[in-house]
């Protein structure tokens, strides 16, 4: 129940920035959102944030009531993985670039071995703050998810919807691994970059205190 009603709450907001918020202006850095007020107007980027919930909650919700939707299981699994499938493109190429300023991508090199790569935004001003908590938390929360209704599935021995729960798990748990890899990878590199910065000025104090 208590679910299902963290599903109504996001499929709310989402039908509100449908609707509603297409056109407000984004929020500062550091600004929160006020009592009753939509998650996509304090957004610098809601159309983003709508997509980024919209595919999960989409997936969620045919994943629940797939048989009010349609008898037809395979239709159903098929719109399930299709859901699944743009959430994993979009989160990984899209919104996590828009919404926090990362982005991760995994190449092959010629010999066979896997090299990840990162990239991070320098300028972090323009990233909400409200776009950075969801963002991370529906990265997280995610996985949970579909690792109880994978447990549920195993249980009950409904095999069918278990290999569907376990490619959800494989995709969101990969954009999950990719990210905090990536956040790492960026204060790994602000904290060099300020090292370097540091040391550069204490040599340069050092040179001009016995240079004269």
């Amino acid at each position: 129940i208590a679910m299902a009603a963290v599903f109504s709450e996001v499929a709310s907001a989402v039908g509100a920035a449908a609707f509603g918020g297409a056109n407000q202006q984004g929020g500062q850095p550091g600004e929160q959102p006020q009592p009753g007020e939509s998650i996509f107007k304090s957004s610098n980027h809601p159309t983003a944030l709508m997509f980024h919930l919209g595919f999960k909650t989409a997936a969620l919700v045919v994943y629940i009531l797939g048989g009010l939707i349609s008898s037809s299981f395979v239709f159903s699994f098929v719109i399930v993985t299709l859901l699944l499938a743009f959430d994993f493109w979009t989160v990984k190429n899209v919104t996590g670039r828009l919404l926090v300023g990362l982005r991760w991508w995994n190449e092959v090199n010629e010999d066979g071995t896997n090299e990840w790569r990162f990239e991070s935004r320098e300028d972090t001003s323009r990233i909400a703050d409200i776009d950075s908590r969801v963002f991370w938390l529906t990265l997280w929360v995610t996985p949970l998810i579909w690792t109880l209704f994978m447990v549920s599935t195993l249980l009950s021995f409904n095999w069918g919807w278990l290999l569907c729960t376990v490619v959800a798990n494989v995709l969101s748990a990969a954009n999950l691994y990719g990210y905090v890899r990536c956040s790492r990878a960026a204060k790994d590199k602000v904290g060099s970059l300020a090292t370097s910065v540091a040391a550069g000025m204490f040599t340069q104090g050092l040179s001009s205190r016995f240079g004269r």
